[in-house]
């Protein structure tokens, strides 16, 4: 079980995304939607958010092969949320001596033909304020080169609208602030840069309905196991609370009982530096065991842990953060070094209300192909990334599939056999594999 506890009031807001569109980015040539409105089909409905505009979507899972595209969507996402949270710190007068930070945030667009490498790279989610006062969708978005922002625009609409209204629109001709209080306008057109979003500068400048936006995108988390550096990273992030609060700790141990219970406590000793310039604070964290022969325990670094136990606690602030959020995790390589019944429960605790009752999401790429046959996911909670001969990659739901008749795939099927079997699609091409000798030279 995870721990949830009661929201603050900036909480409150339940923001759900439904729609992520992206184009031309990395090995993603064309439009490519991840959609989280459920779709018509029947099964599983109580796993649905109902945000009284549609019913949402708790979790995707993307399966496919390596290299098919499946780490790109999670890093779109995670770009465009970087560039609304950063792009206020870009820019700066040409002619001055201040160096712009843009040149590490350029889009790279798909390579592999002469017209996209050098056109505009788009990102645009649609997402769900269930606000105590009314119920509202927005849609944002932006494209952006290797010059900078090249269109953004924000539209919202109302639940018993049928159109959305725009807030404001930019592209290289106009400058459209429509929906902007007419006291902030000065300061927004005075301050923007081609490399900076109007949604990052509007947030810096603490005009409430951009700062609305950006915070969305900030309390999203990331969680990407396929990078190493990353995963040794979050591993040594510890729990809000967690070095000086017992409570804290208490529930990071019924959060390990979960999967293992040998873990009783934490003994946490503070590291004094011997660097006087140093301010940071370093702690040694042991895990306290029970001994099987006595009442006595014995203490173990925790770095020797396993490493699904390692990766469960640097898993744990993100959940911790969503699930009292209720914000969107997206997580690369879920299943990397944790067994199939972990990842379950891990799903599992997205869907069930008493544990995720602010309604948080979970995206995640995997492998794990068990999660298919185990009667847990709904058609349109899996998605498939596919390559083609020419090297673009291609995202589609299982809900949308259909097979060598025309016919949608049913819900009674064993969409574990069938991926398997490439009727889905979505698999590698396997061919056995040739190891070349060592070559040797002979005088």
């Amino acid at each position: 079980h995870c721990i949830s506890s009661a929201a603050s009031d900036v909480y409150k807001r339940q923001k759900m995304l439904t729609k992520f569109i992206f184009r031309n980015f990395k090995s993603f040539r064309d439009d490519t939607i991840l959609d989280l409105s459920a779709s018509k089909i029947t099964e599983y409905a109580d796993h649905l958010f109902d945000t009284g505009i549609e019913k949402v979507l708790p979790t995707v899972a993307i399966y496919g092969a390596n290299a098919s595209g499946k780490s790109n969507v999670y890093q779109a996402f995670e770009y465009m949320s970087q560039y609304v949270v950063n792009s206020f710190k870009f820019g700066g007068d040409d002619d001055s001596n201040q160096k712009s930070d843009f040149g590490y945030m350029k889009p790279t667009p798909f390579l592999f033909d002469s017209k996209s490498k050098n056109q505009e790279s788009l990102f645009e989610v649609f997402f769900v304020d269930t606000g105590s006062e009314s119920i509202k969708s927005y849609q944002y978005g932006f494209a952006v080169n290797s010059q900078g922002v090249t269109r953004e625009w924000l539209n919202r609409k109302a639940k018993t609208a049928r159109a959305y209204k725009r807030i404001f629109y930019r592209d290289a001709e106009t400058l459209d602030l429509t929906g902007i209080p007419v006291k902030y306008r000065e300061n927004l057109e005075i301050s923007l840069e081609r490399e900076v979003l109007i949604s990052s500068l509007g947030a810096k400048l603490k005009i409430p309905k951009l700062k609305f936006i950006r915070d969305w995108f900030l309390q999203n988390e990331f969680a990407d196991f396929g990078d190493p550096a990353e995963s040794f990273f979050m591993s040594r992030f510890l729990p809000a609370g967690f070095v000086d609060n017992q409570e804290v700790q208490d529930n990071v141990v019924r959060f390990f009982s979960a999967f293992d219970d040998s873990i009783k406590g934490f003994h946490i000793q503070k590291v004094t530096s011997s660097d006087s310039d140093k301010k940071e604070e370093h702690y040694t964290i042991d895990a306290i065991h029970s001994m099987i022969d006595s009442d006595e325990t014995a203490s173990i670094p925790l770095h020797l842990e396993s490493d699904g136990t390692l990766k469960m606690f640097a898993l744990y602030p993100v959940l911790q953060e969503v699930l009292e959020r209720g914000s969107v995790l997206f997580i690369d390589e879920l299943n990397a070094r944790l067994h199939p019944l972990l990842v379950k429960n891990f799903i599992h605790t997205f869907l069930t209300a008493e544990l995720n009752p602010h309604r948080a999401q979970l995206v995640f790429t995997t492998h794990d192909t068990w999660q298919l046959s185990t009667d847990i996911l709904r058609r349109d909670e899996i998605y498939f990334t596919q390559k083609d001969k020419q090297g673009i990659s291609h995202l589609y739901s299982l809900a949308d599939c259909i097979d060598e008749d025309g016919v949608k795939i049913r819900k009674d099927e064993n969409f574990e056999k069938n991926y398997l079997n490439g009727k889905y699609k979505g698999i590698p091409v396997i061919d056995s594999f040739q190891v070349l000798p060592k070559e040797r030279s002979e005088k």
